[in-house]
């Protein structure tokens, strides 16, 4: 090994240890990433010439070493160790990892040159949000991959409606309708900036038909009382550092009914202790709610911040539990996984979102007037809380009339 591959060995080990890794990781990741570089002085590659293509080679080859040392074959996911050593590597010696796709043809060059420019355009032009550019993004992607390959390049100009069924066929296979109606909308999107860009010669977004989505027309689960005091008694018999973060993260979501986004975000700052008082952050209108802070919330909270919490510099509340300690990046399957612990198995989906349902369904039989209910959830206006009124089926039927000549048919 070179000066130079002992220097990138010392620094990843001093960033692993900067991200608070465990020593036995550090150990494991900076061994894998001896071997690699081994592997590489070998073949005579430079750090700074690997693909994923490399990559992939060596994983096989670590596999084979590893059945002929101890005998047996790796396990599934045993790749996944020298895999996140050797990334880390790659991030030291070429400054991004995976590396930035680079252009083989002219089809991406020009697809390249699109979507970076369509990029600026959702986001300066439209106003979008990043999660949702990124979804817009992958669409053009895929689109106009498939509509070089079928084309090529001299021909996006005259991009013609069966072009667009034969794609939209493509992606609806598998789709189902709500799926399918984002995709229209993306590439729509698409399309309508092709056309004011001159790319393409007609404006086709209005010949691509999406299918209907009626309002209400589904149910979403809700949890009964007796169920989510069920998963928070389970959750709070979990004295360990995820068991303390899921039980307070499954109070602010019973509590509050927060949207999942607005407790992964929550700052160490928004908690007013002295004042009692929570600041929600609401991720879909940018604006912030103050809301008592309740005893079983600030309890839950505290138990984790104080022996749950890895020391780290994010200002996050709650943080992974392993390195690198950072915000969650999702909480469905921690939802998830905490509902099937306590034997709670909802019809539907068991998101964080069903928190959020029930907290609505509620404060509604609790008669508690909409726009209160909308200003708790978060909700710019009336109309985005009509959907909760369906969850209050037992009120409809007790105020039900009876269907007249019931008992003569009967």
């Amino acid at each position: 090994m070179s000066k130079s591959e002992r220097e990138l060995i010392v620094e990843l080990e001093a960033v692993l240890n900067g991200r608070r890794y465990s020593p036995v990781v550090i150990r494991n990741y900076c061994s894998y990433a001896r071997e690699f570089l081994d592997y590489l002085m070998h073949r005579g590659i430079p750090v700074g010439d690997v693909t994923e293509i490399e990559v992939a080679e060596y994983l096989r080859h670590a596999a084979v070493l590893f059945r002929k040392r101890r005998g047996r074959r790796p396990s599934k996911r045993w790749h996944e160790v020298p895999q996140s050593g050797i990334h880390a590597l790659l991030r030291l010696g070429q400054g991004q990892w995976p590396p930035a796709p680079k252009v083989a043809c002219a089809a991406d060059a020009l697809r390249f040159v699109i979507c970076n420019e369509y990029e600026t355009w959702l986001r300066e032009e439209r106003g979008l949000a990043q999660a949702s550019i990124d979804a817009f993004l992958w669409e053009a992607r895929c689109y106009l991959a498939w509509q070089f390959d079928q084309s090529g390049v001299e021909c996006l100009k005259g991009v013609t409606v069966g072009d667009i069924d034969s794609y939209m066929d493509l992606r609806g296979a598998k789709l189902t309708r709500s799926s399918l109606k984002c995709t229209a909308e993306r590439l729509r999107s698409l399309l309508c900036y092709l056309h004011r860009t001159a790319r393409v010669a007609a404006d086709l977004s209005p010949h691509i038909i999406s299918p209907r989505l009626y309002a209400y027309e589904g149910v979403p689960s809700i949890l009964e009382r007796d169920q989510i005091t069920a998963v928070l008694a389970s959750t709070s018999m979990d004295m360990t550092a995820a068991g303390l973060r899921d039980h307070a993260i499954l109070q602010l979501l019973a509590t509050y009914g927060l949207r999942a986004g607005e407790v992964r975000n929550m700052r160490i700052e928004d908690i007013d202790w002295r004042a009692e008082v929570v600041r929600v952050r609401h991720s879909k209108t940018q604006a912030c709610t103050l809301l008592p802070l309740m005893d079983p919330v600030g309890e839950a909270i505290l138990a984790y911040l104080r022996t749950g919490r890895p020391a780290t510099d994010a200002r996050e509340i709650f943080i992974r539990t392993r390195a690198p300690y950072r915000k969650l990046n999702k909480l469905y399957s921690l939802v998830r996984r905490r509902l099937r612990d306590a034997g709670v198995n909802p019809l539907g989906r068991c998101g964080p979102h069903i928190f959020r349902h029930t907290r609505a369904t509620e404060l509604l039989r609790a008669a508690v007037p909409k726009k209160v209910i909308g200003d708790l959830l978060g909700h710019r206006s009336t109309g985005s809380t009509d959907p909760y009124l369906k969850f209050a089926t037992e009120d409809l039927r007790a105020i039900a009339l009876d269907v007249p000549g019931t008992e003569v048919l009967a």
